[in-house]
């Protein structure tokens, strides 16, 4: 399905969502599931505490790696589930999961997803590259066309990246990773490989520099979002926001270069670009005004999975905002998503009572917002065609 197709056939969904959020009906399948698939990282990121955590820096209330949901326990929940649009394979760093491409393999057959989306943080290049094509594999043995999309952390040059992520050499992994990934994509076509950029006040200052380095790389998509406070993250304390001001400066740097290189991205990477052009000036707005700038979904059109089987309406309120525990409710989904606790949640939501700028949750909310999606629509390039993808699949 092409992105503008993929748009208009998720139409009747937003209207249920409308109507859910105002209580008017019991809310439907989501459209996007994200998946932490481990708390597990071997990064030691200055934006995240998850690896802490698991260390036991902090206690150990988000759970122990023996805890963590197995590949029953996934199918489980998928097949109660059923079909999503979007599934975002998260952690931790996912590649760690032993049994990663069975997970995806389970996601694809029984969720029926139109994209696979998988973070990394580049530590593990020949691993990266095995389980990438094992999963590949995997999907072109079922026949179903997915789009996997494969996106490495990309946080700095050089000694600046490796200092934010924590782990000496990360840079030159980084960019091996790429490389190897690439090569998987002239074999798979329907792989798109990218990278992401989590803009904090640790390199706020550096994005004009960073911006022109990465879309230079050839990638099919570049994004961004912005450092916050997480409940996943247990990062609440720490001071990894830039302000609206910094932000609105490397932001503007960063999406003049995106609407530089929109037309040779690949197709979910020309459909993200665009979303991610107008969610931009949300953030700043976001950021300025500390408020919804447009209604919030979460918890109605996204739903989040913890390692352990928390359901939670999204990452940032996570662990506080948790709507329950699939192993107490027999990993019935249902039973969870339609819950007295389900109904509270989406209220205090509903009632504006936390705002932030989550990209993930963005996205849906952009959707069920008609202006907003003009906007969307006004930038995606009417000629979705990409020179080098094409020259990439001659050679």
């Amino acid at each position: 399905m092409t992105p503008l197709g993929a748009i208009t056939d998720l139409l009747p969904k937003v209207i249920n969502y409308r109507l859910a959020r105002l209580g008017i009906l019991a809310p439907g399948r989501p459209i996007n599931l994200t998946l932490s698939v481990t708390n597990s990282c071997q990064s030691r990121c200055k934006t995240c505490s998850i690896w802490q955590m698991y260390r036991g820096g902090r206690g150990s209330r988000c759970g122990r790696v023996q805890d963590e949901m197995t590949l029953a326990d996934f199918e489980k929940l998928f097949e109660s589930l059923g079909h999503v649009y979007f599934v975002n394979i998260s952690g931790g760093e996912p590649f760690l999961r032993a049994d990663l491409a069975r997970v995806v393999e389970l996601a694809n057959v029984l969720l029926t997803p139109g994209v696979i989306h998988i973070p990394t943080n580049a530590v593990m290049p020949e691993r990266i590259e095995e389980v990438t094509e094992d999963i590949l594999s995997r999907l072109s043995a079922s026949g179903r066309k997915v789009v996997v999309t494969v996106k490495p952390s990309f946080d700095g040059l050089g000694q600046l990246h490796d200092e934010i992520r924590g782990v000496p050499g990360n840079f030159d992994k980084l960019l091996d990773t790429l490389d190897r990934l690439k090569r998987l994509r002239r074999r798979y076509r329907n792989l798109e490989v990218g990278a992401g950029t989590v803009i904090s006040s640790f390199n706020v200052h550096s994005i004009p520099e960073l911006a022109r380095f990465v879309h230079s790389l050839g990638l099919d998509s570049y994004i961004s979002e912005i450092a916050e406070q997480r409940s996943e993250m247990f990062n609440q304390s720490d001071a990894i926001t830039p302000s609206a001001d910094e932000y609105e400066e490397a932001v503007a740097a960063f999406a003049a270069e995106s609407r530089n290189h929109i037309g040779d991205a690949g197709q979910v990477g020309r459909t993200t670009a665009a979303f991610r052009l107008v969610y931009y000036d949300l953030v700043v707005r976001i950021l300025r005004e500390k408020r919804q700038v447009l209604p919030c979904y979460g918890g109605i059109s996204n739903v989040h999975i913890s390692p352990f089987g928390d359901v939670w309406p999204c990452c940032v309120l996570g662990y506080e905002g948790s709507i329950g525990k699939l192993a107490d409710a027999g990993y019935d989904f249902w039973k969870i998503w339609r819950s007295r606790r389900a109904r509270e949640i989406r209220s205090y939501i509903r009632a504006g009572k936390c705002w932030c700028p989550l990209a993930n949750q963005a996205y849906s909310n952009m959707l069920a917002s008609p202006l907003t999606m003009a906007r969307v629509l006004a930038v995606i390039p009417g000629r979705l065609t990409s020179v080098r993808r094409s020259s990439e699949q001659t050679t």
